[in-house]
């Protein structure tokens, strides 16, 4: 089956987020307009990507780790990366209270930053990499329909709220 398939779509997300992480880097930190204008597109990015993983991926993980007899390790990597999640989502809420250039500001995205790269390096090594191998491309591209609808209809953001990491492996496994 040809199509789009929800581990492509979130490795090309990754490296949408890498990018733009660069391209903070590369503008001048008196350019606040422009800072801003990055930065709001970047943090909605990153909680929509987070958010529709938690949606679309993350439950059928955890259903494939029960069905290839790995339920315990699905667990852990889901639980992992919803708290990864969170403190995505409290570095960008720290950056939040702070004028956009200012060294508070810089420590919030600098900590979105962090938690980002970390998040990503495991979910490509662990839940993606597990899903490409035992995933068929029908499902993979099932999921990766209402993943794009959910990132297109929230492209300018959503509300910023954690997920309790054990309540979320509870009510979908």
């Amino acid at each position: 089956m040809n199509g789009v398939d929800i581990t492509e779509l979130i490795l090309s997300d990754h490296h949408e987020q890498r990018r733009r992480f660069a391209i903070l880097d590369d503008i001048d930190r008196a350019d606040i307009a422009t800072l801003t204008a990055v930065w709001a597109r970047l943090a909605a990015m990153l909680e929509v990507h987070a958010r529709a993983e938690e949606l679309y991926f993350y439950p059928e993980l955890l259903k494939l780790g029960g069905r290839l007899g790995r339920k315990a390790t699905a667990d852990e990597e889901t639980e992992d990366a919803i708290a990864d999640h969170n403190q995505i989502r409290d570095g960008i809420l720290a950056a939040s209270q702070h004028d956009v250039g200012s060294e508070g500001w810089w420590a919030g995205v600098g900590a979105a930053r962090k938690a980002n790269d970390e998040h990503m390096g495991e979910e490509e090594h662990e839940g993606l990499e597990d899903f490409r191998r035992f995933a068929d491309l029908e499902l993979r591209h099932r999921l990766a329909v209402p993943f794009a609808a959910y990132e297109a209809e929230h492209a300018d953001g959503i509300p910023i709220q954690d997920e309790d990491p054990e309540k979320y492996i509870r009510e979908h496994s």
